[in-house]
């Protein structure tokens, strides 16, 4: 990744896909995070916008970077329109999005280039029946399909294909000019995208199946956990017993400063 000088572009990736590149795209929440990621070689990550800043964009070097405008928060087509403004101004590369086609097409008509999410949509999830894979049916296969054209035909530079089957998302991705940023769509998708936690294995929450756990991070977040309560309690016996602070950890003044500061105060 050099000095973060060859930062990606949309133009970038559509090469990409049309020479079958492999891509890959992290959702970090950090900027240790997301310096790892530029480092590592990571193409993308996907930020969310409350935490989308200077030192995020500078930490994420020459990564291409999608800012999450998030679902609910925002309402109306002018609030996300300005908040799509606010992250391109920031050093956005492109924007999710998951809200009507019409908000979409809105941003789209903006020139801001825009990432929608078809599949499992997670926002929207009570309408394929809950957080389980979608396009297993031919019908549902279809409808994923459809809404995929949709979003073509507004203008759409990619979408995030969650949680179909791989063969499906082959179809899909193989058959359309955006971008499919696939998460649990198997290896046909244009990217593979996990989230950072999953990777580094200290989520909360329970891991998906399509994720893969590269370190224990909850193990070593733990192991100093202890060691921070361990090194407190040193402090508060420390504190208690008078050994610190030592004479090393005072500033020192002469004798004869000292002795003039005493004599002025007593007058």
């Amino acid at each position: 990744m050099g000095l973060y000088h060859n930062r990606l572009t949309v133009a970038d990736l559509r090469a990409r896909k049309a020479r079958g590149d492999k891509l890959t795209m992290l959702f970090v929440e950090t900027p240790d995070e997301a310096r790892a990621a530029a480092v590592a070689g990571i193409d993308m990550l996907s930020i969310i916008a409350p935490l989308w800043t200077p030192a995020m964009r500078a930490a994420a070097g020459d990564c291409f970077v999608q800012v999450g405008l998030l679902y609910g928060e925002l309402c109306t087509g002018e609030d996300y329109l300005r908040a799509a403004h606010a992250a391109m101004q920031t050093g956005g590369d492109c924007v999710y999005c998951s809200a009507s086609l019409d908000i979409q097409k809105l941003l789209c008509e903006n020139g801001i280039p825009v990432v929608a999410h078809v599949g499992l949509i997670p926002s929207q999830c009570t309408w394929t029946g809950g957080f389980k894979a979608v396009g297993k049916t031919a019908d549902s296969a279809k409808a994923v399909w459809d809404h995929v054209k949709r979003l073509e035909a507004i203008g759409c530079f990619g979408a995030e294909l969650e949680v179909v089957p791989d063969r499906v998302a082959e179809m899909i991705a193989r058959n359309s000019p955006l971008l499919m940023l696939g998460m649990g769509a198997g290896a046909h998708s244009d990217a593979q995208y996990l989230f950072a936690e999953d990777v580094l294995g200290h989520g909360t929450n329970k891991q998906p199946r399509h994720s893969k756990r590269y370190r224990d991070f909850a193990a070593e977040f733990a192991r100093l956990q202890k060691e921070r309560i361990a090194a407190f309690g040193e402090f508060v016996e420390d504190v208690k017993t008078g050994a610190y602070p030592a004479p090393e950890h005072c500033v020192p003044i002469s004798d004869s400063e000292f002795d003039a500061f005493c004599a002025a105060v007593k007058g």
